[in-house]
């Protein structure tokens, strides 16, 4: 690839977390025009394949983060139009962003979920398991959403009539307590794994914990035994290639050393490149700048990912 090759940065897009991805967008335009590349940056919007037409990428580089970005919609336009891009392909983004259908597929490869049901919308009149648990959409990613239910509390608004919000179900899973930890996958080989600890005023590592100055500290490596980090790798890698993940994904986990063990929560085919972001920190602490980052991510676009 020359400096020559034209990239077109998709960011922004309709989804709840249209802000971290224009951020994403900025930070990747940034270090790819570092690297000498002609770059545009594209707002998708439903018009996408029209801001195509007039951009005339030869390549994208897929910041966008949520419904329509990360749910293999606008991978699917880029098949059709045949522009080579970043991250997962159509099935692998349409299966992680699918909580509860990711789920399934891991629980029948043997990997270690928390117990869950899912609601389909609707109502109802008690809680749908024991406290303590947790409520979240199952197509919305950056902790969009999510509520935890503790042992004592009443049933949530968001389960009565008319008020769930989102047009996915809910997915109702048992509340894990410990430690929260994270692996990313980069070209089907794991980093090393990065314990979060929430501020105290944060109940869980939510949307604040993410992407506000100070909300979260990350210790990488994290301080965990060599047969812990064994394991977190292990499903990690696992997980990315059960949902045929490309590129970089990033699996979330809990760790509850007296009674759960660890547990997958989810895995995440377009995760953040903010300055805050969890992947290129963990990049980072293997020797792997976020230009180089970004760099080998648009080296390894394609099509038919």
């Amino acid at each position: 690839m020359n400096n020559d090759t034209h990239i077109a940065v998709l960011m922004g897009g309709w989804s709840p977390e249209r802000e971290i991805s224009l951020l994403s967008g900025a930070g990747v335009a940034a270090a790819l025009r570092e690297c000498g590349y002609r770059v545009s940056t594209i707002d998708v919007a439903h018009n996408l394949p029209e801001q195509l037409a007039q951009t005339k990428p030869d390549i994208c580089f897929n910041a966008l983060h949520g419904v329509g970005g990360e749910d293999g919609a606008v991978q699917g336009v880029l098949e059709v139009l045949q522009i080579p891009y970043t991250h997962s392909g159509v099935r692998a983004s349409a299966l992680a962003m699918d909580k509860h259908l990711s789920k399934q597929i891991f629980a029948a490869a043997g990997l270690p979920v928390a117990a869950s049901v899912l609601l389909n919308g609707k109502a109802v009149q008690d809680h749908p398991m024991p406290p303590p648990y947790v409520v979240k959409p199952t197509n919305q990613g950056s902790s969009v959403g999510v509520e935890i239910v503790q042992i004592g509390e009443d049933l949530p608004p968001s389960l009565q009539a008319g008020g769930w919000s989102y047009d996915s179900p809910a997915m109702i899973e048992a509340y894990i307590a410990g430690r929260e930890l994270t692996c990313a996958v980069l070209d089907n080989a794991p980093t090393g794994v990065m314990e979060i600890l929430p501020i105290a005023s944060n109940t869980f590592y939510d949307y604040r914990a993410k992407y506000d100055e100070g909300g979260s500290q990350h210790h990488i490596p994290a301080d965990i035994s060599a047969s812990l980090l064994a394991q977190v790798q292990d499903v990690s890698v696992q997980a990315h290639k059960l949902l045929g993940c490309r590129g970089a994904s990033r699996a979330d986990f809990r760790y509850d050393s007296d009674k759960d063990g660890l547990i997958l929560l989810e895995i995440n085919t377009q995760p953040g490149m903010t300055e805050l972001s969890l992947v290129p920190e963990m990049a980072a602490a293997q020797g792997m700048t976020y230009t180089d980052l970004v760099k080998w991510m648009v080296e390894d676009a394609s099509c038919q990912r």
